[in-house]
């Protein structure tokens, strides 16, 4: 089993900063590879952001690109998110999710969630 546990939501202005953990246990963090997705208020649920177990390599939503970017600290059994120049449409529950390797969009191939973190951005 692998415990996630998302925090660094919040309230921030268009244009602000935020950065999310991801606290991991029960596993070596270092054996499993990390997502990122978010659902906005009456939309699925969608990808985000992902590393590999090695953090050299990451993937993006095209929307985020450029803005958020993805990393870990093996050290610390945490993965982040580090979210610049928000926008309104970010605004959503952000969750992190464990896989075996890889950088998939796909949800389905993460065996472990987090309960998710609000992320409200204010126009």
């Amino acid at each position: 089993q692998v415990h996630l546990v998302e925090s660094g939501g919040g309230l921030v202005q268009a244009g602000g900063s935020l950065r999310l953990s991801c606290a991991v246990s029960g596993r070596a963090f270092s054996n499993v590879a990390m997502g990122w997705f978010r659902r906005a208020p009456g939309k699925e649920r969608e990808f985000v952001a992902a590393i590999t177990k090695s953090g050299r390599i990451t993937n993006y939503a095209d929307s985020v690109k450029g803005r958020f970017t993805v990393s870990r600290d093996n050290a610390k059994n945490t993965g982040y998110l580090q979210m610049n120049s928000l926008k309104p449409e970010d605004t959503a529950v952000y969750y992190c999710a464990a896989q075996q390797y890889g950088t998939s969009t796909n949800e389905d191939v993460y065996d472990y969630w987090g309960q998710g973190t609000q992320v409200t951005v204010s126009s």
